[in-house]
């Protein structure tokens, strides 16, 4: 059953209600990964080993919820100018994800962990450059405050969550990768386009959250 995002239960108790209580192990998240493969069927190679990495999928609970999120820095040498969720590599000296995502986002956008309040998780996200990244949703207090380190990141903005769970906005673009035709999502809002993994972990957002 499909639900529209208005006609739905509100978007706090359908993350307690859906979200993972805690992230899959990760064998269970090798078993069957979702990632930017799912679209095209394109066939896996075992056995896996991607490196561990974190997001914070941060939804600032304002009278409309909004998704926060970053505009990567134009000189770096990997995704450049990418909208991106805060996050990165899990480290060795990480005690879990959850800590990886914040340590990330306080690194990133000065976003401290007295403002976020973990709801659960997503899926694990298989990326392209060989990353399983795990997406923590977590709700934000509308009073928090960045410093963004523009060493890593440009910029970091509001989008309405309805806007990115109407499945409508869910548009599916293709490109070529490494001699091959790849369809991905694609969200433009407002002259940015979220694309790639970060459209991936969205579109994942949605259909936990909307489609049972």
């Amino acid at each position: 059953m499909r639900l529209a995002p208005h006609d739905a239960p509100d978007f706090l108790t359908l993350a307690t209600e859906r979200l993972r209580p805690e992230p899959p192990h990760a064998e269970e998240a090798l078993a069957n990964p979702r990632g930017d493969h799912s679209l095209d069927d394109v066939p896996l190679v075992y056995p896996l080993s991607p490196k561990p990495a974190a997001v914070l999928v941060p939804v600032v609970m304002r009278d409309e919820p909004m998704l926060l999120l970053t505009e990567r820095a134009a000189h770096l040498r990997q995704h450049s100018g990418q909208i991106a969720f805060p996050g990165g590599r899990v480290d060795a000296t990480d005690a879990s994800v959850l800590e990886a995502a914040c340590r990330e986002a306080m690194e990133e956008i000065g976003l401290d962990n007295r403002f976020i309040s973990p709801l659960g998780y997503l899926d694990a996200y298989l990326s392209t450059t060989n990353y399983l990244v795990m997406p923590v949703v977590a709700r934000v207090s509308p009073s928090y405050t960045l410093a963004i380190n523009h060493e890593e990141v440009a910029d970091a903005f509001e989008v309405p969550l309805s806007f990115l769970m109407d499945p409508a906005r869910h548009e599916l673009h293709s490109r070529e990768w490494k001699g091959r035709l790849r369809r991905y999502y694609a969200m433009p809002y407002q002259g940015r386009y979220i694309w790639g993994v970060t459209a991936g972990i969205i579109r994942n957002l949605y259909e936990r959250l909307y489609i049972s």
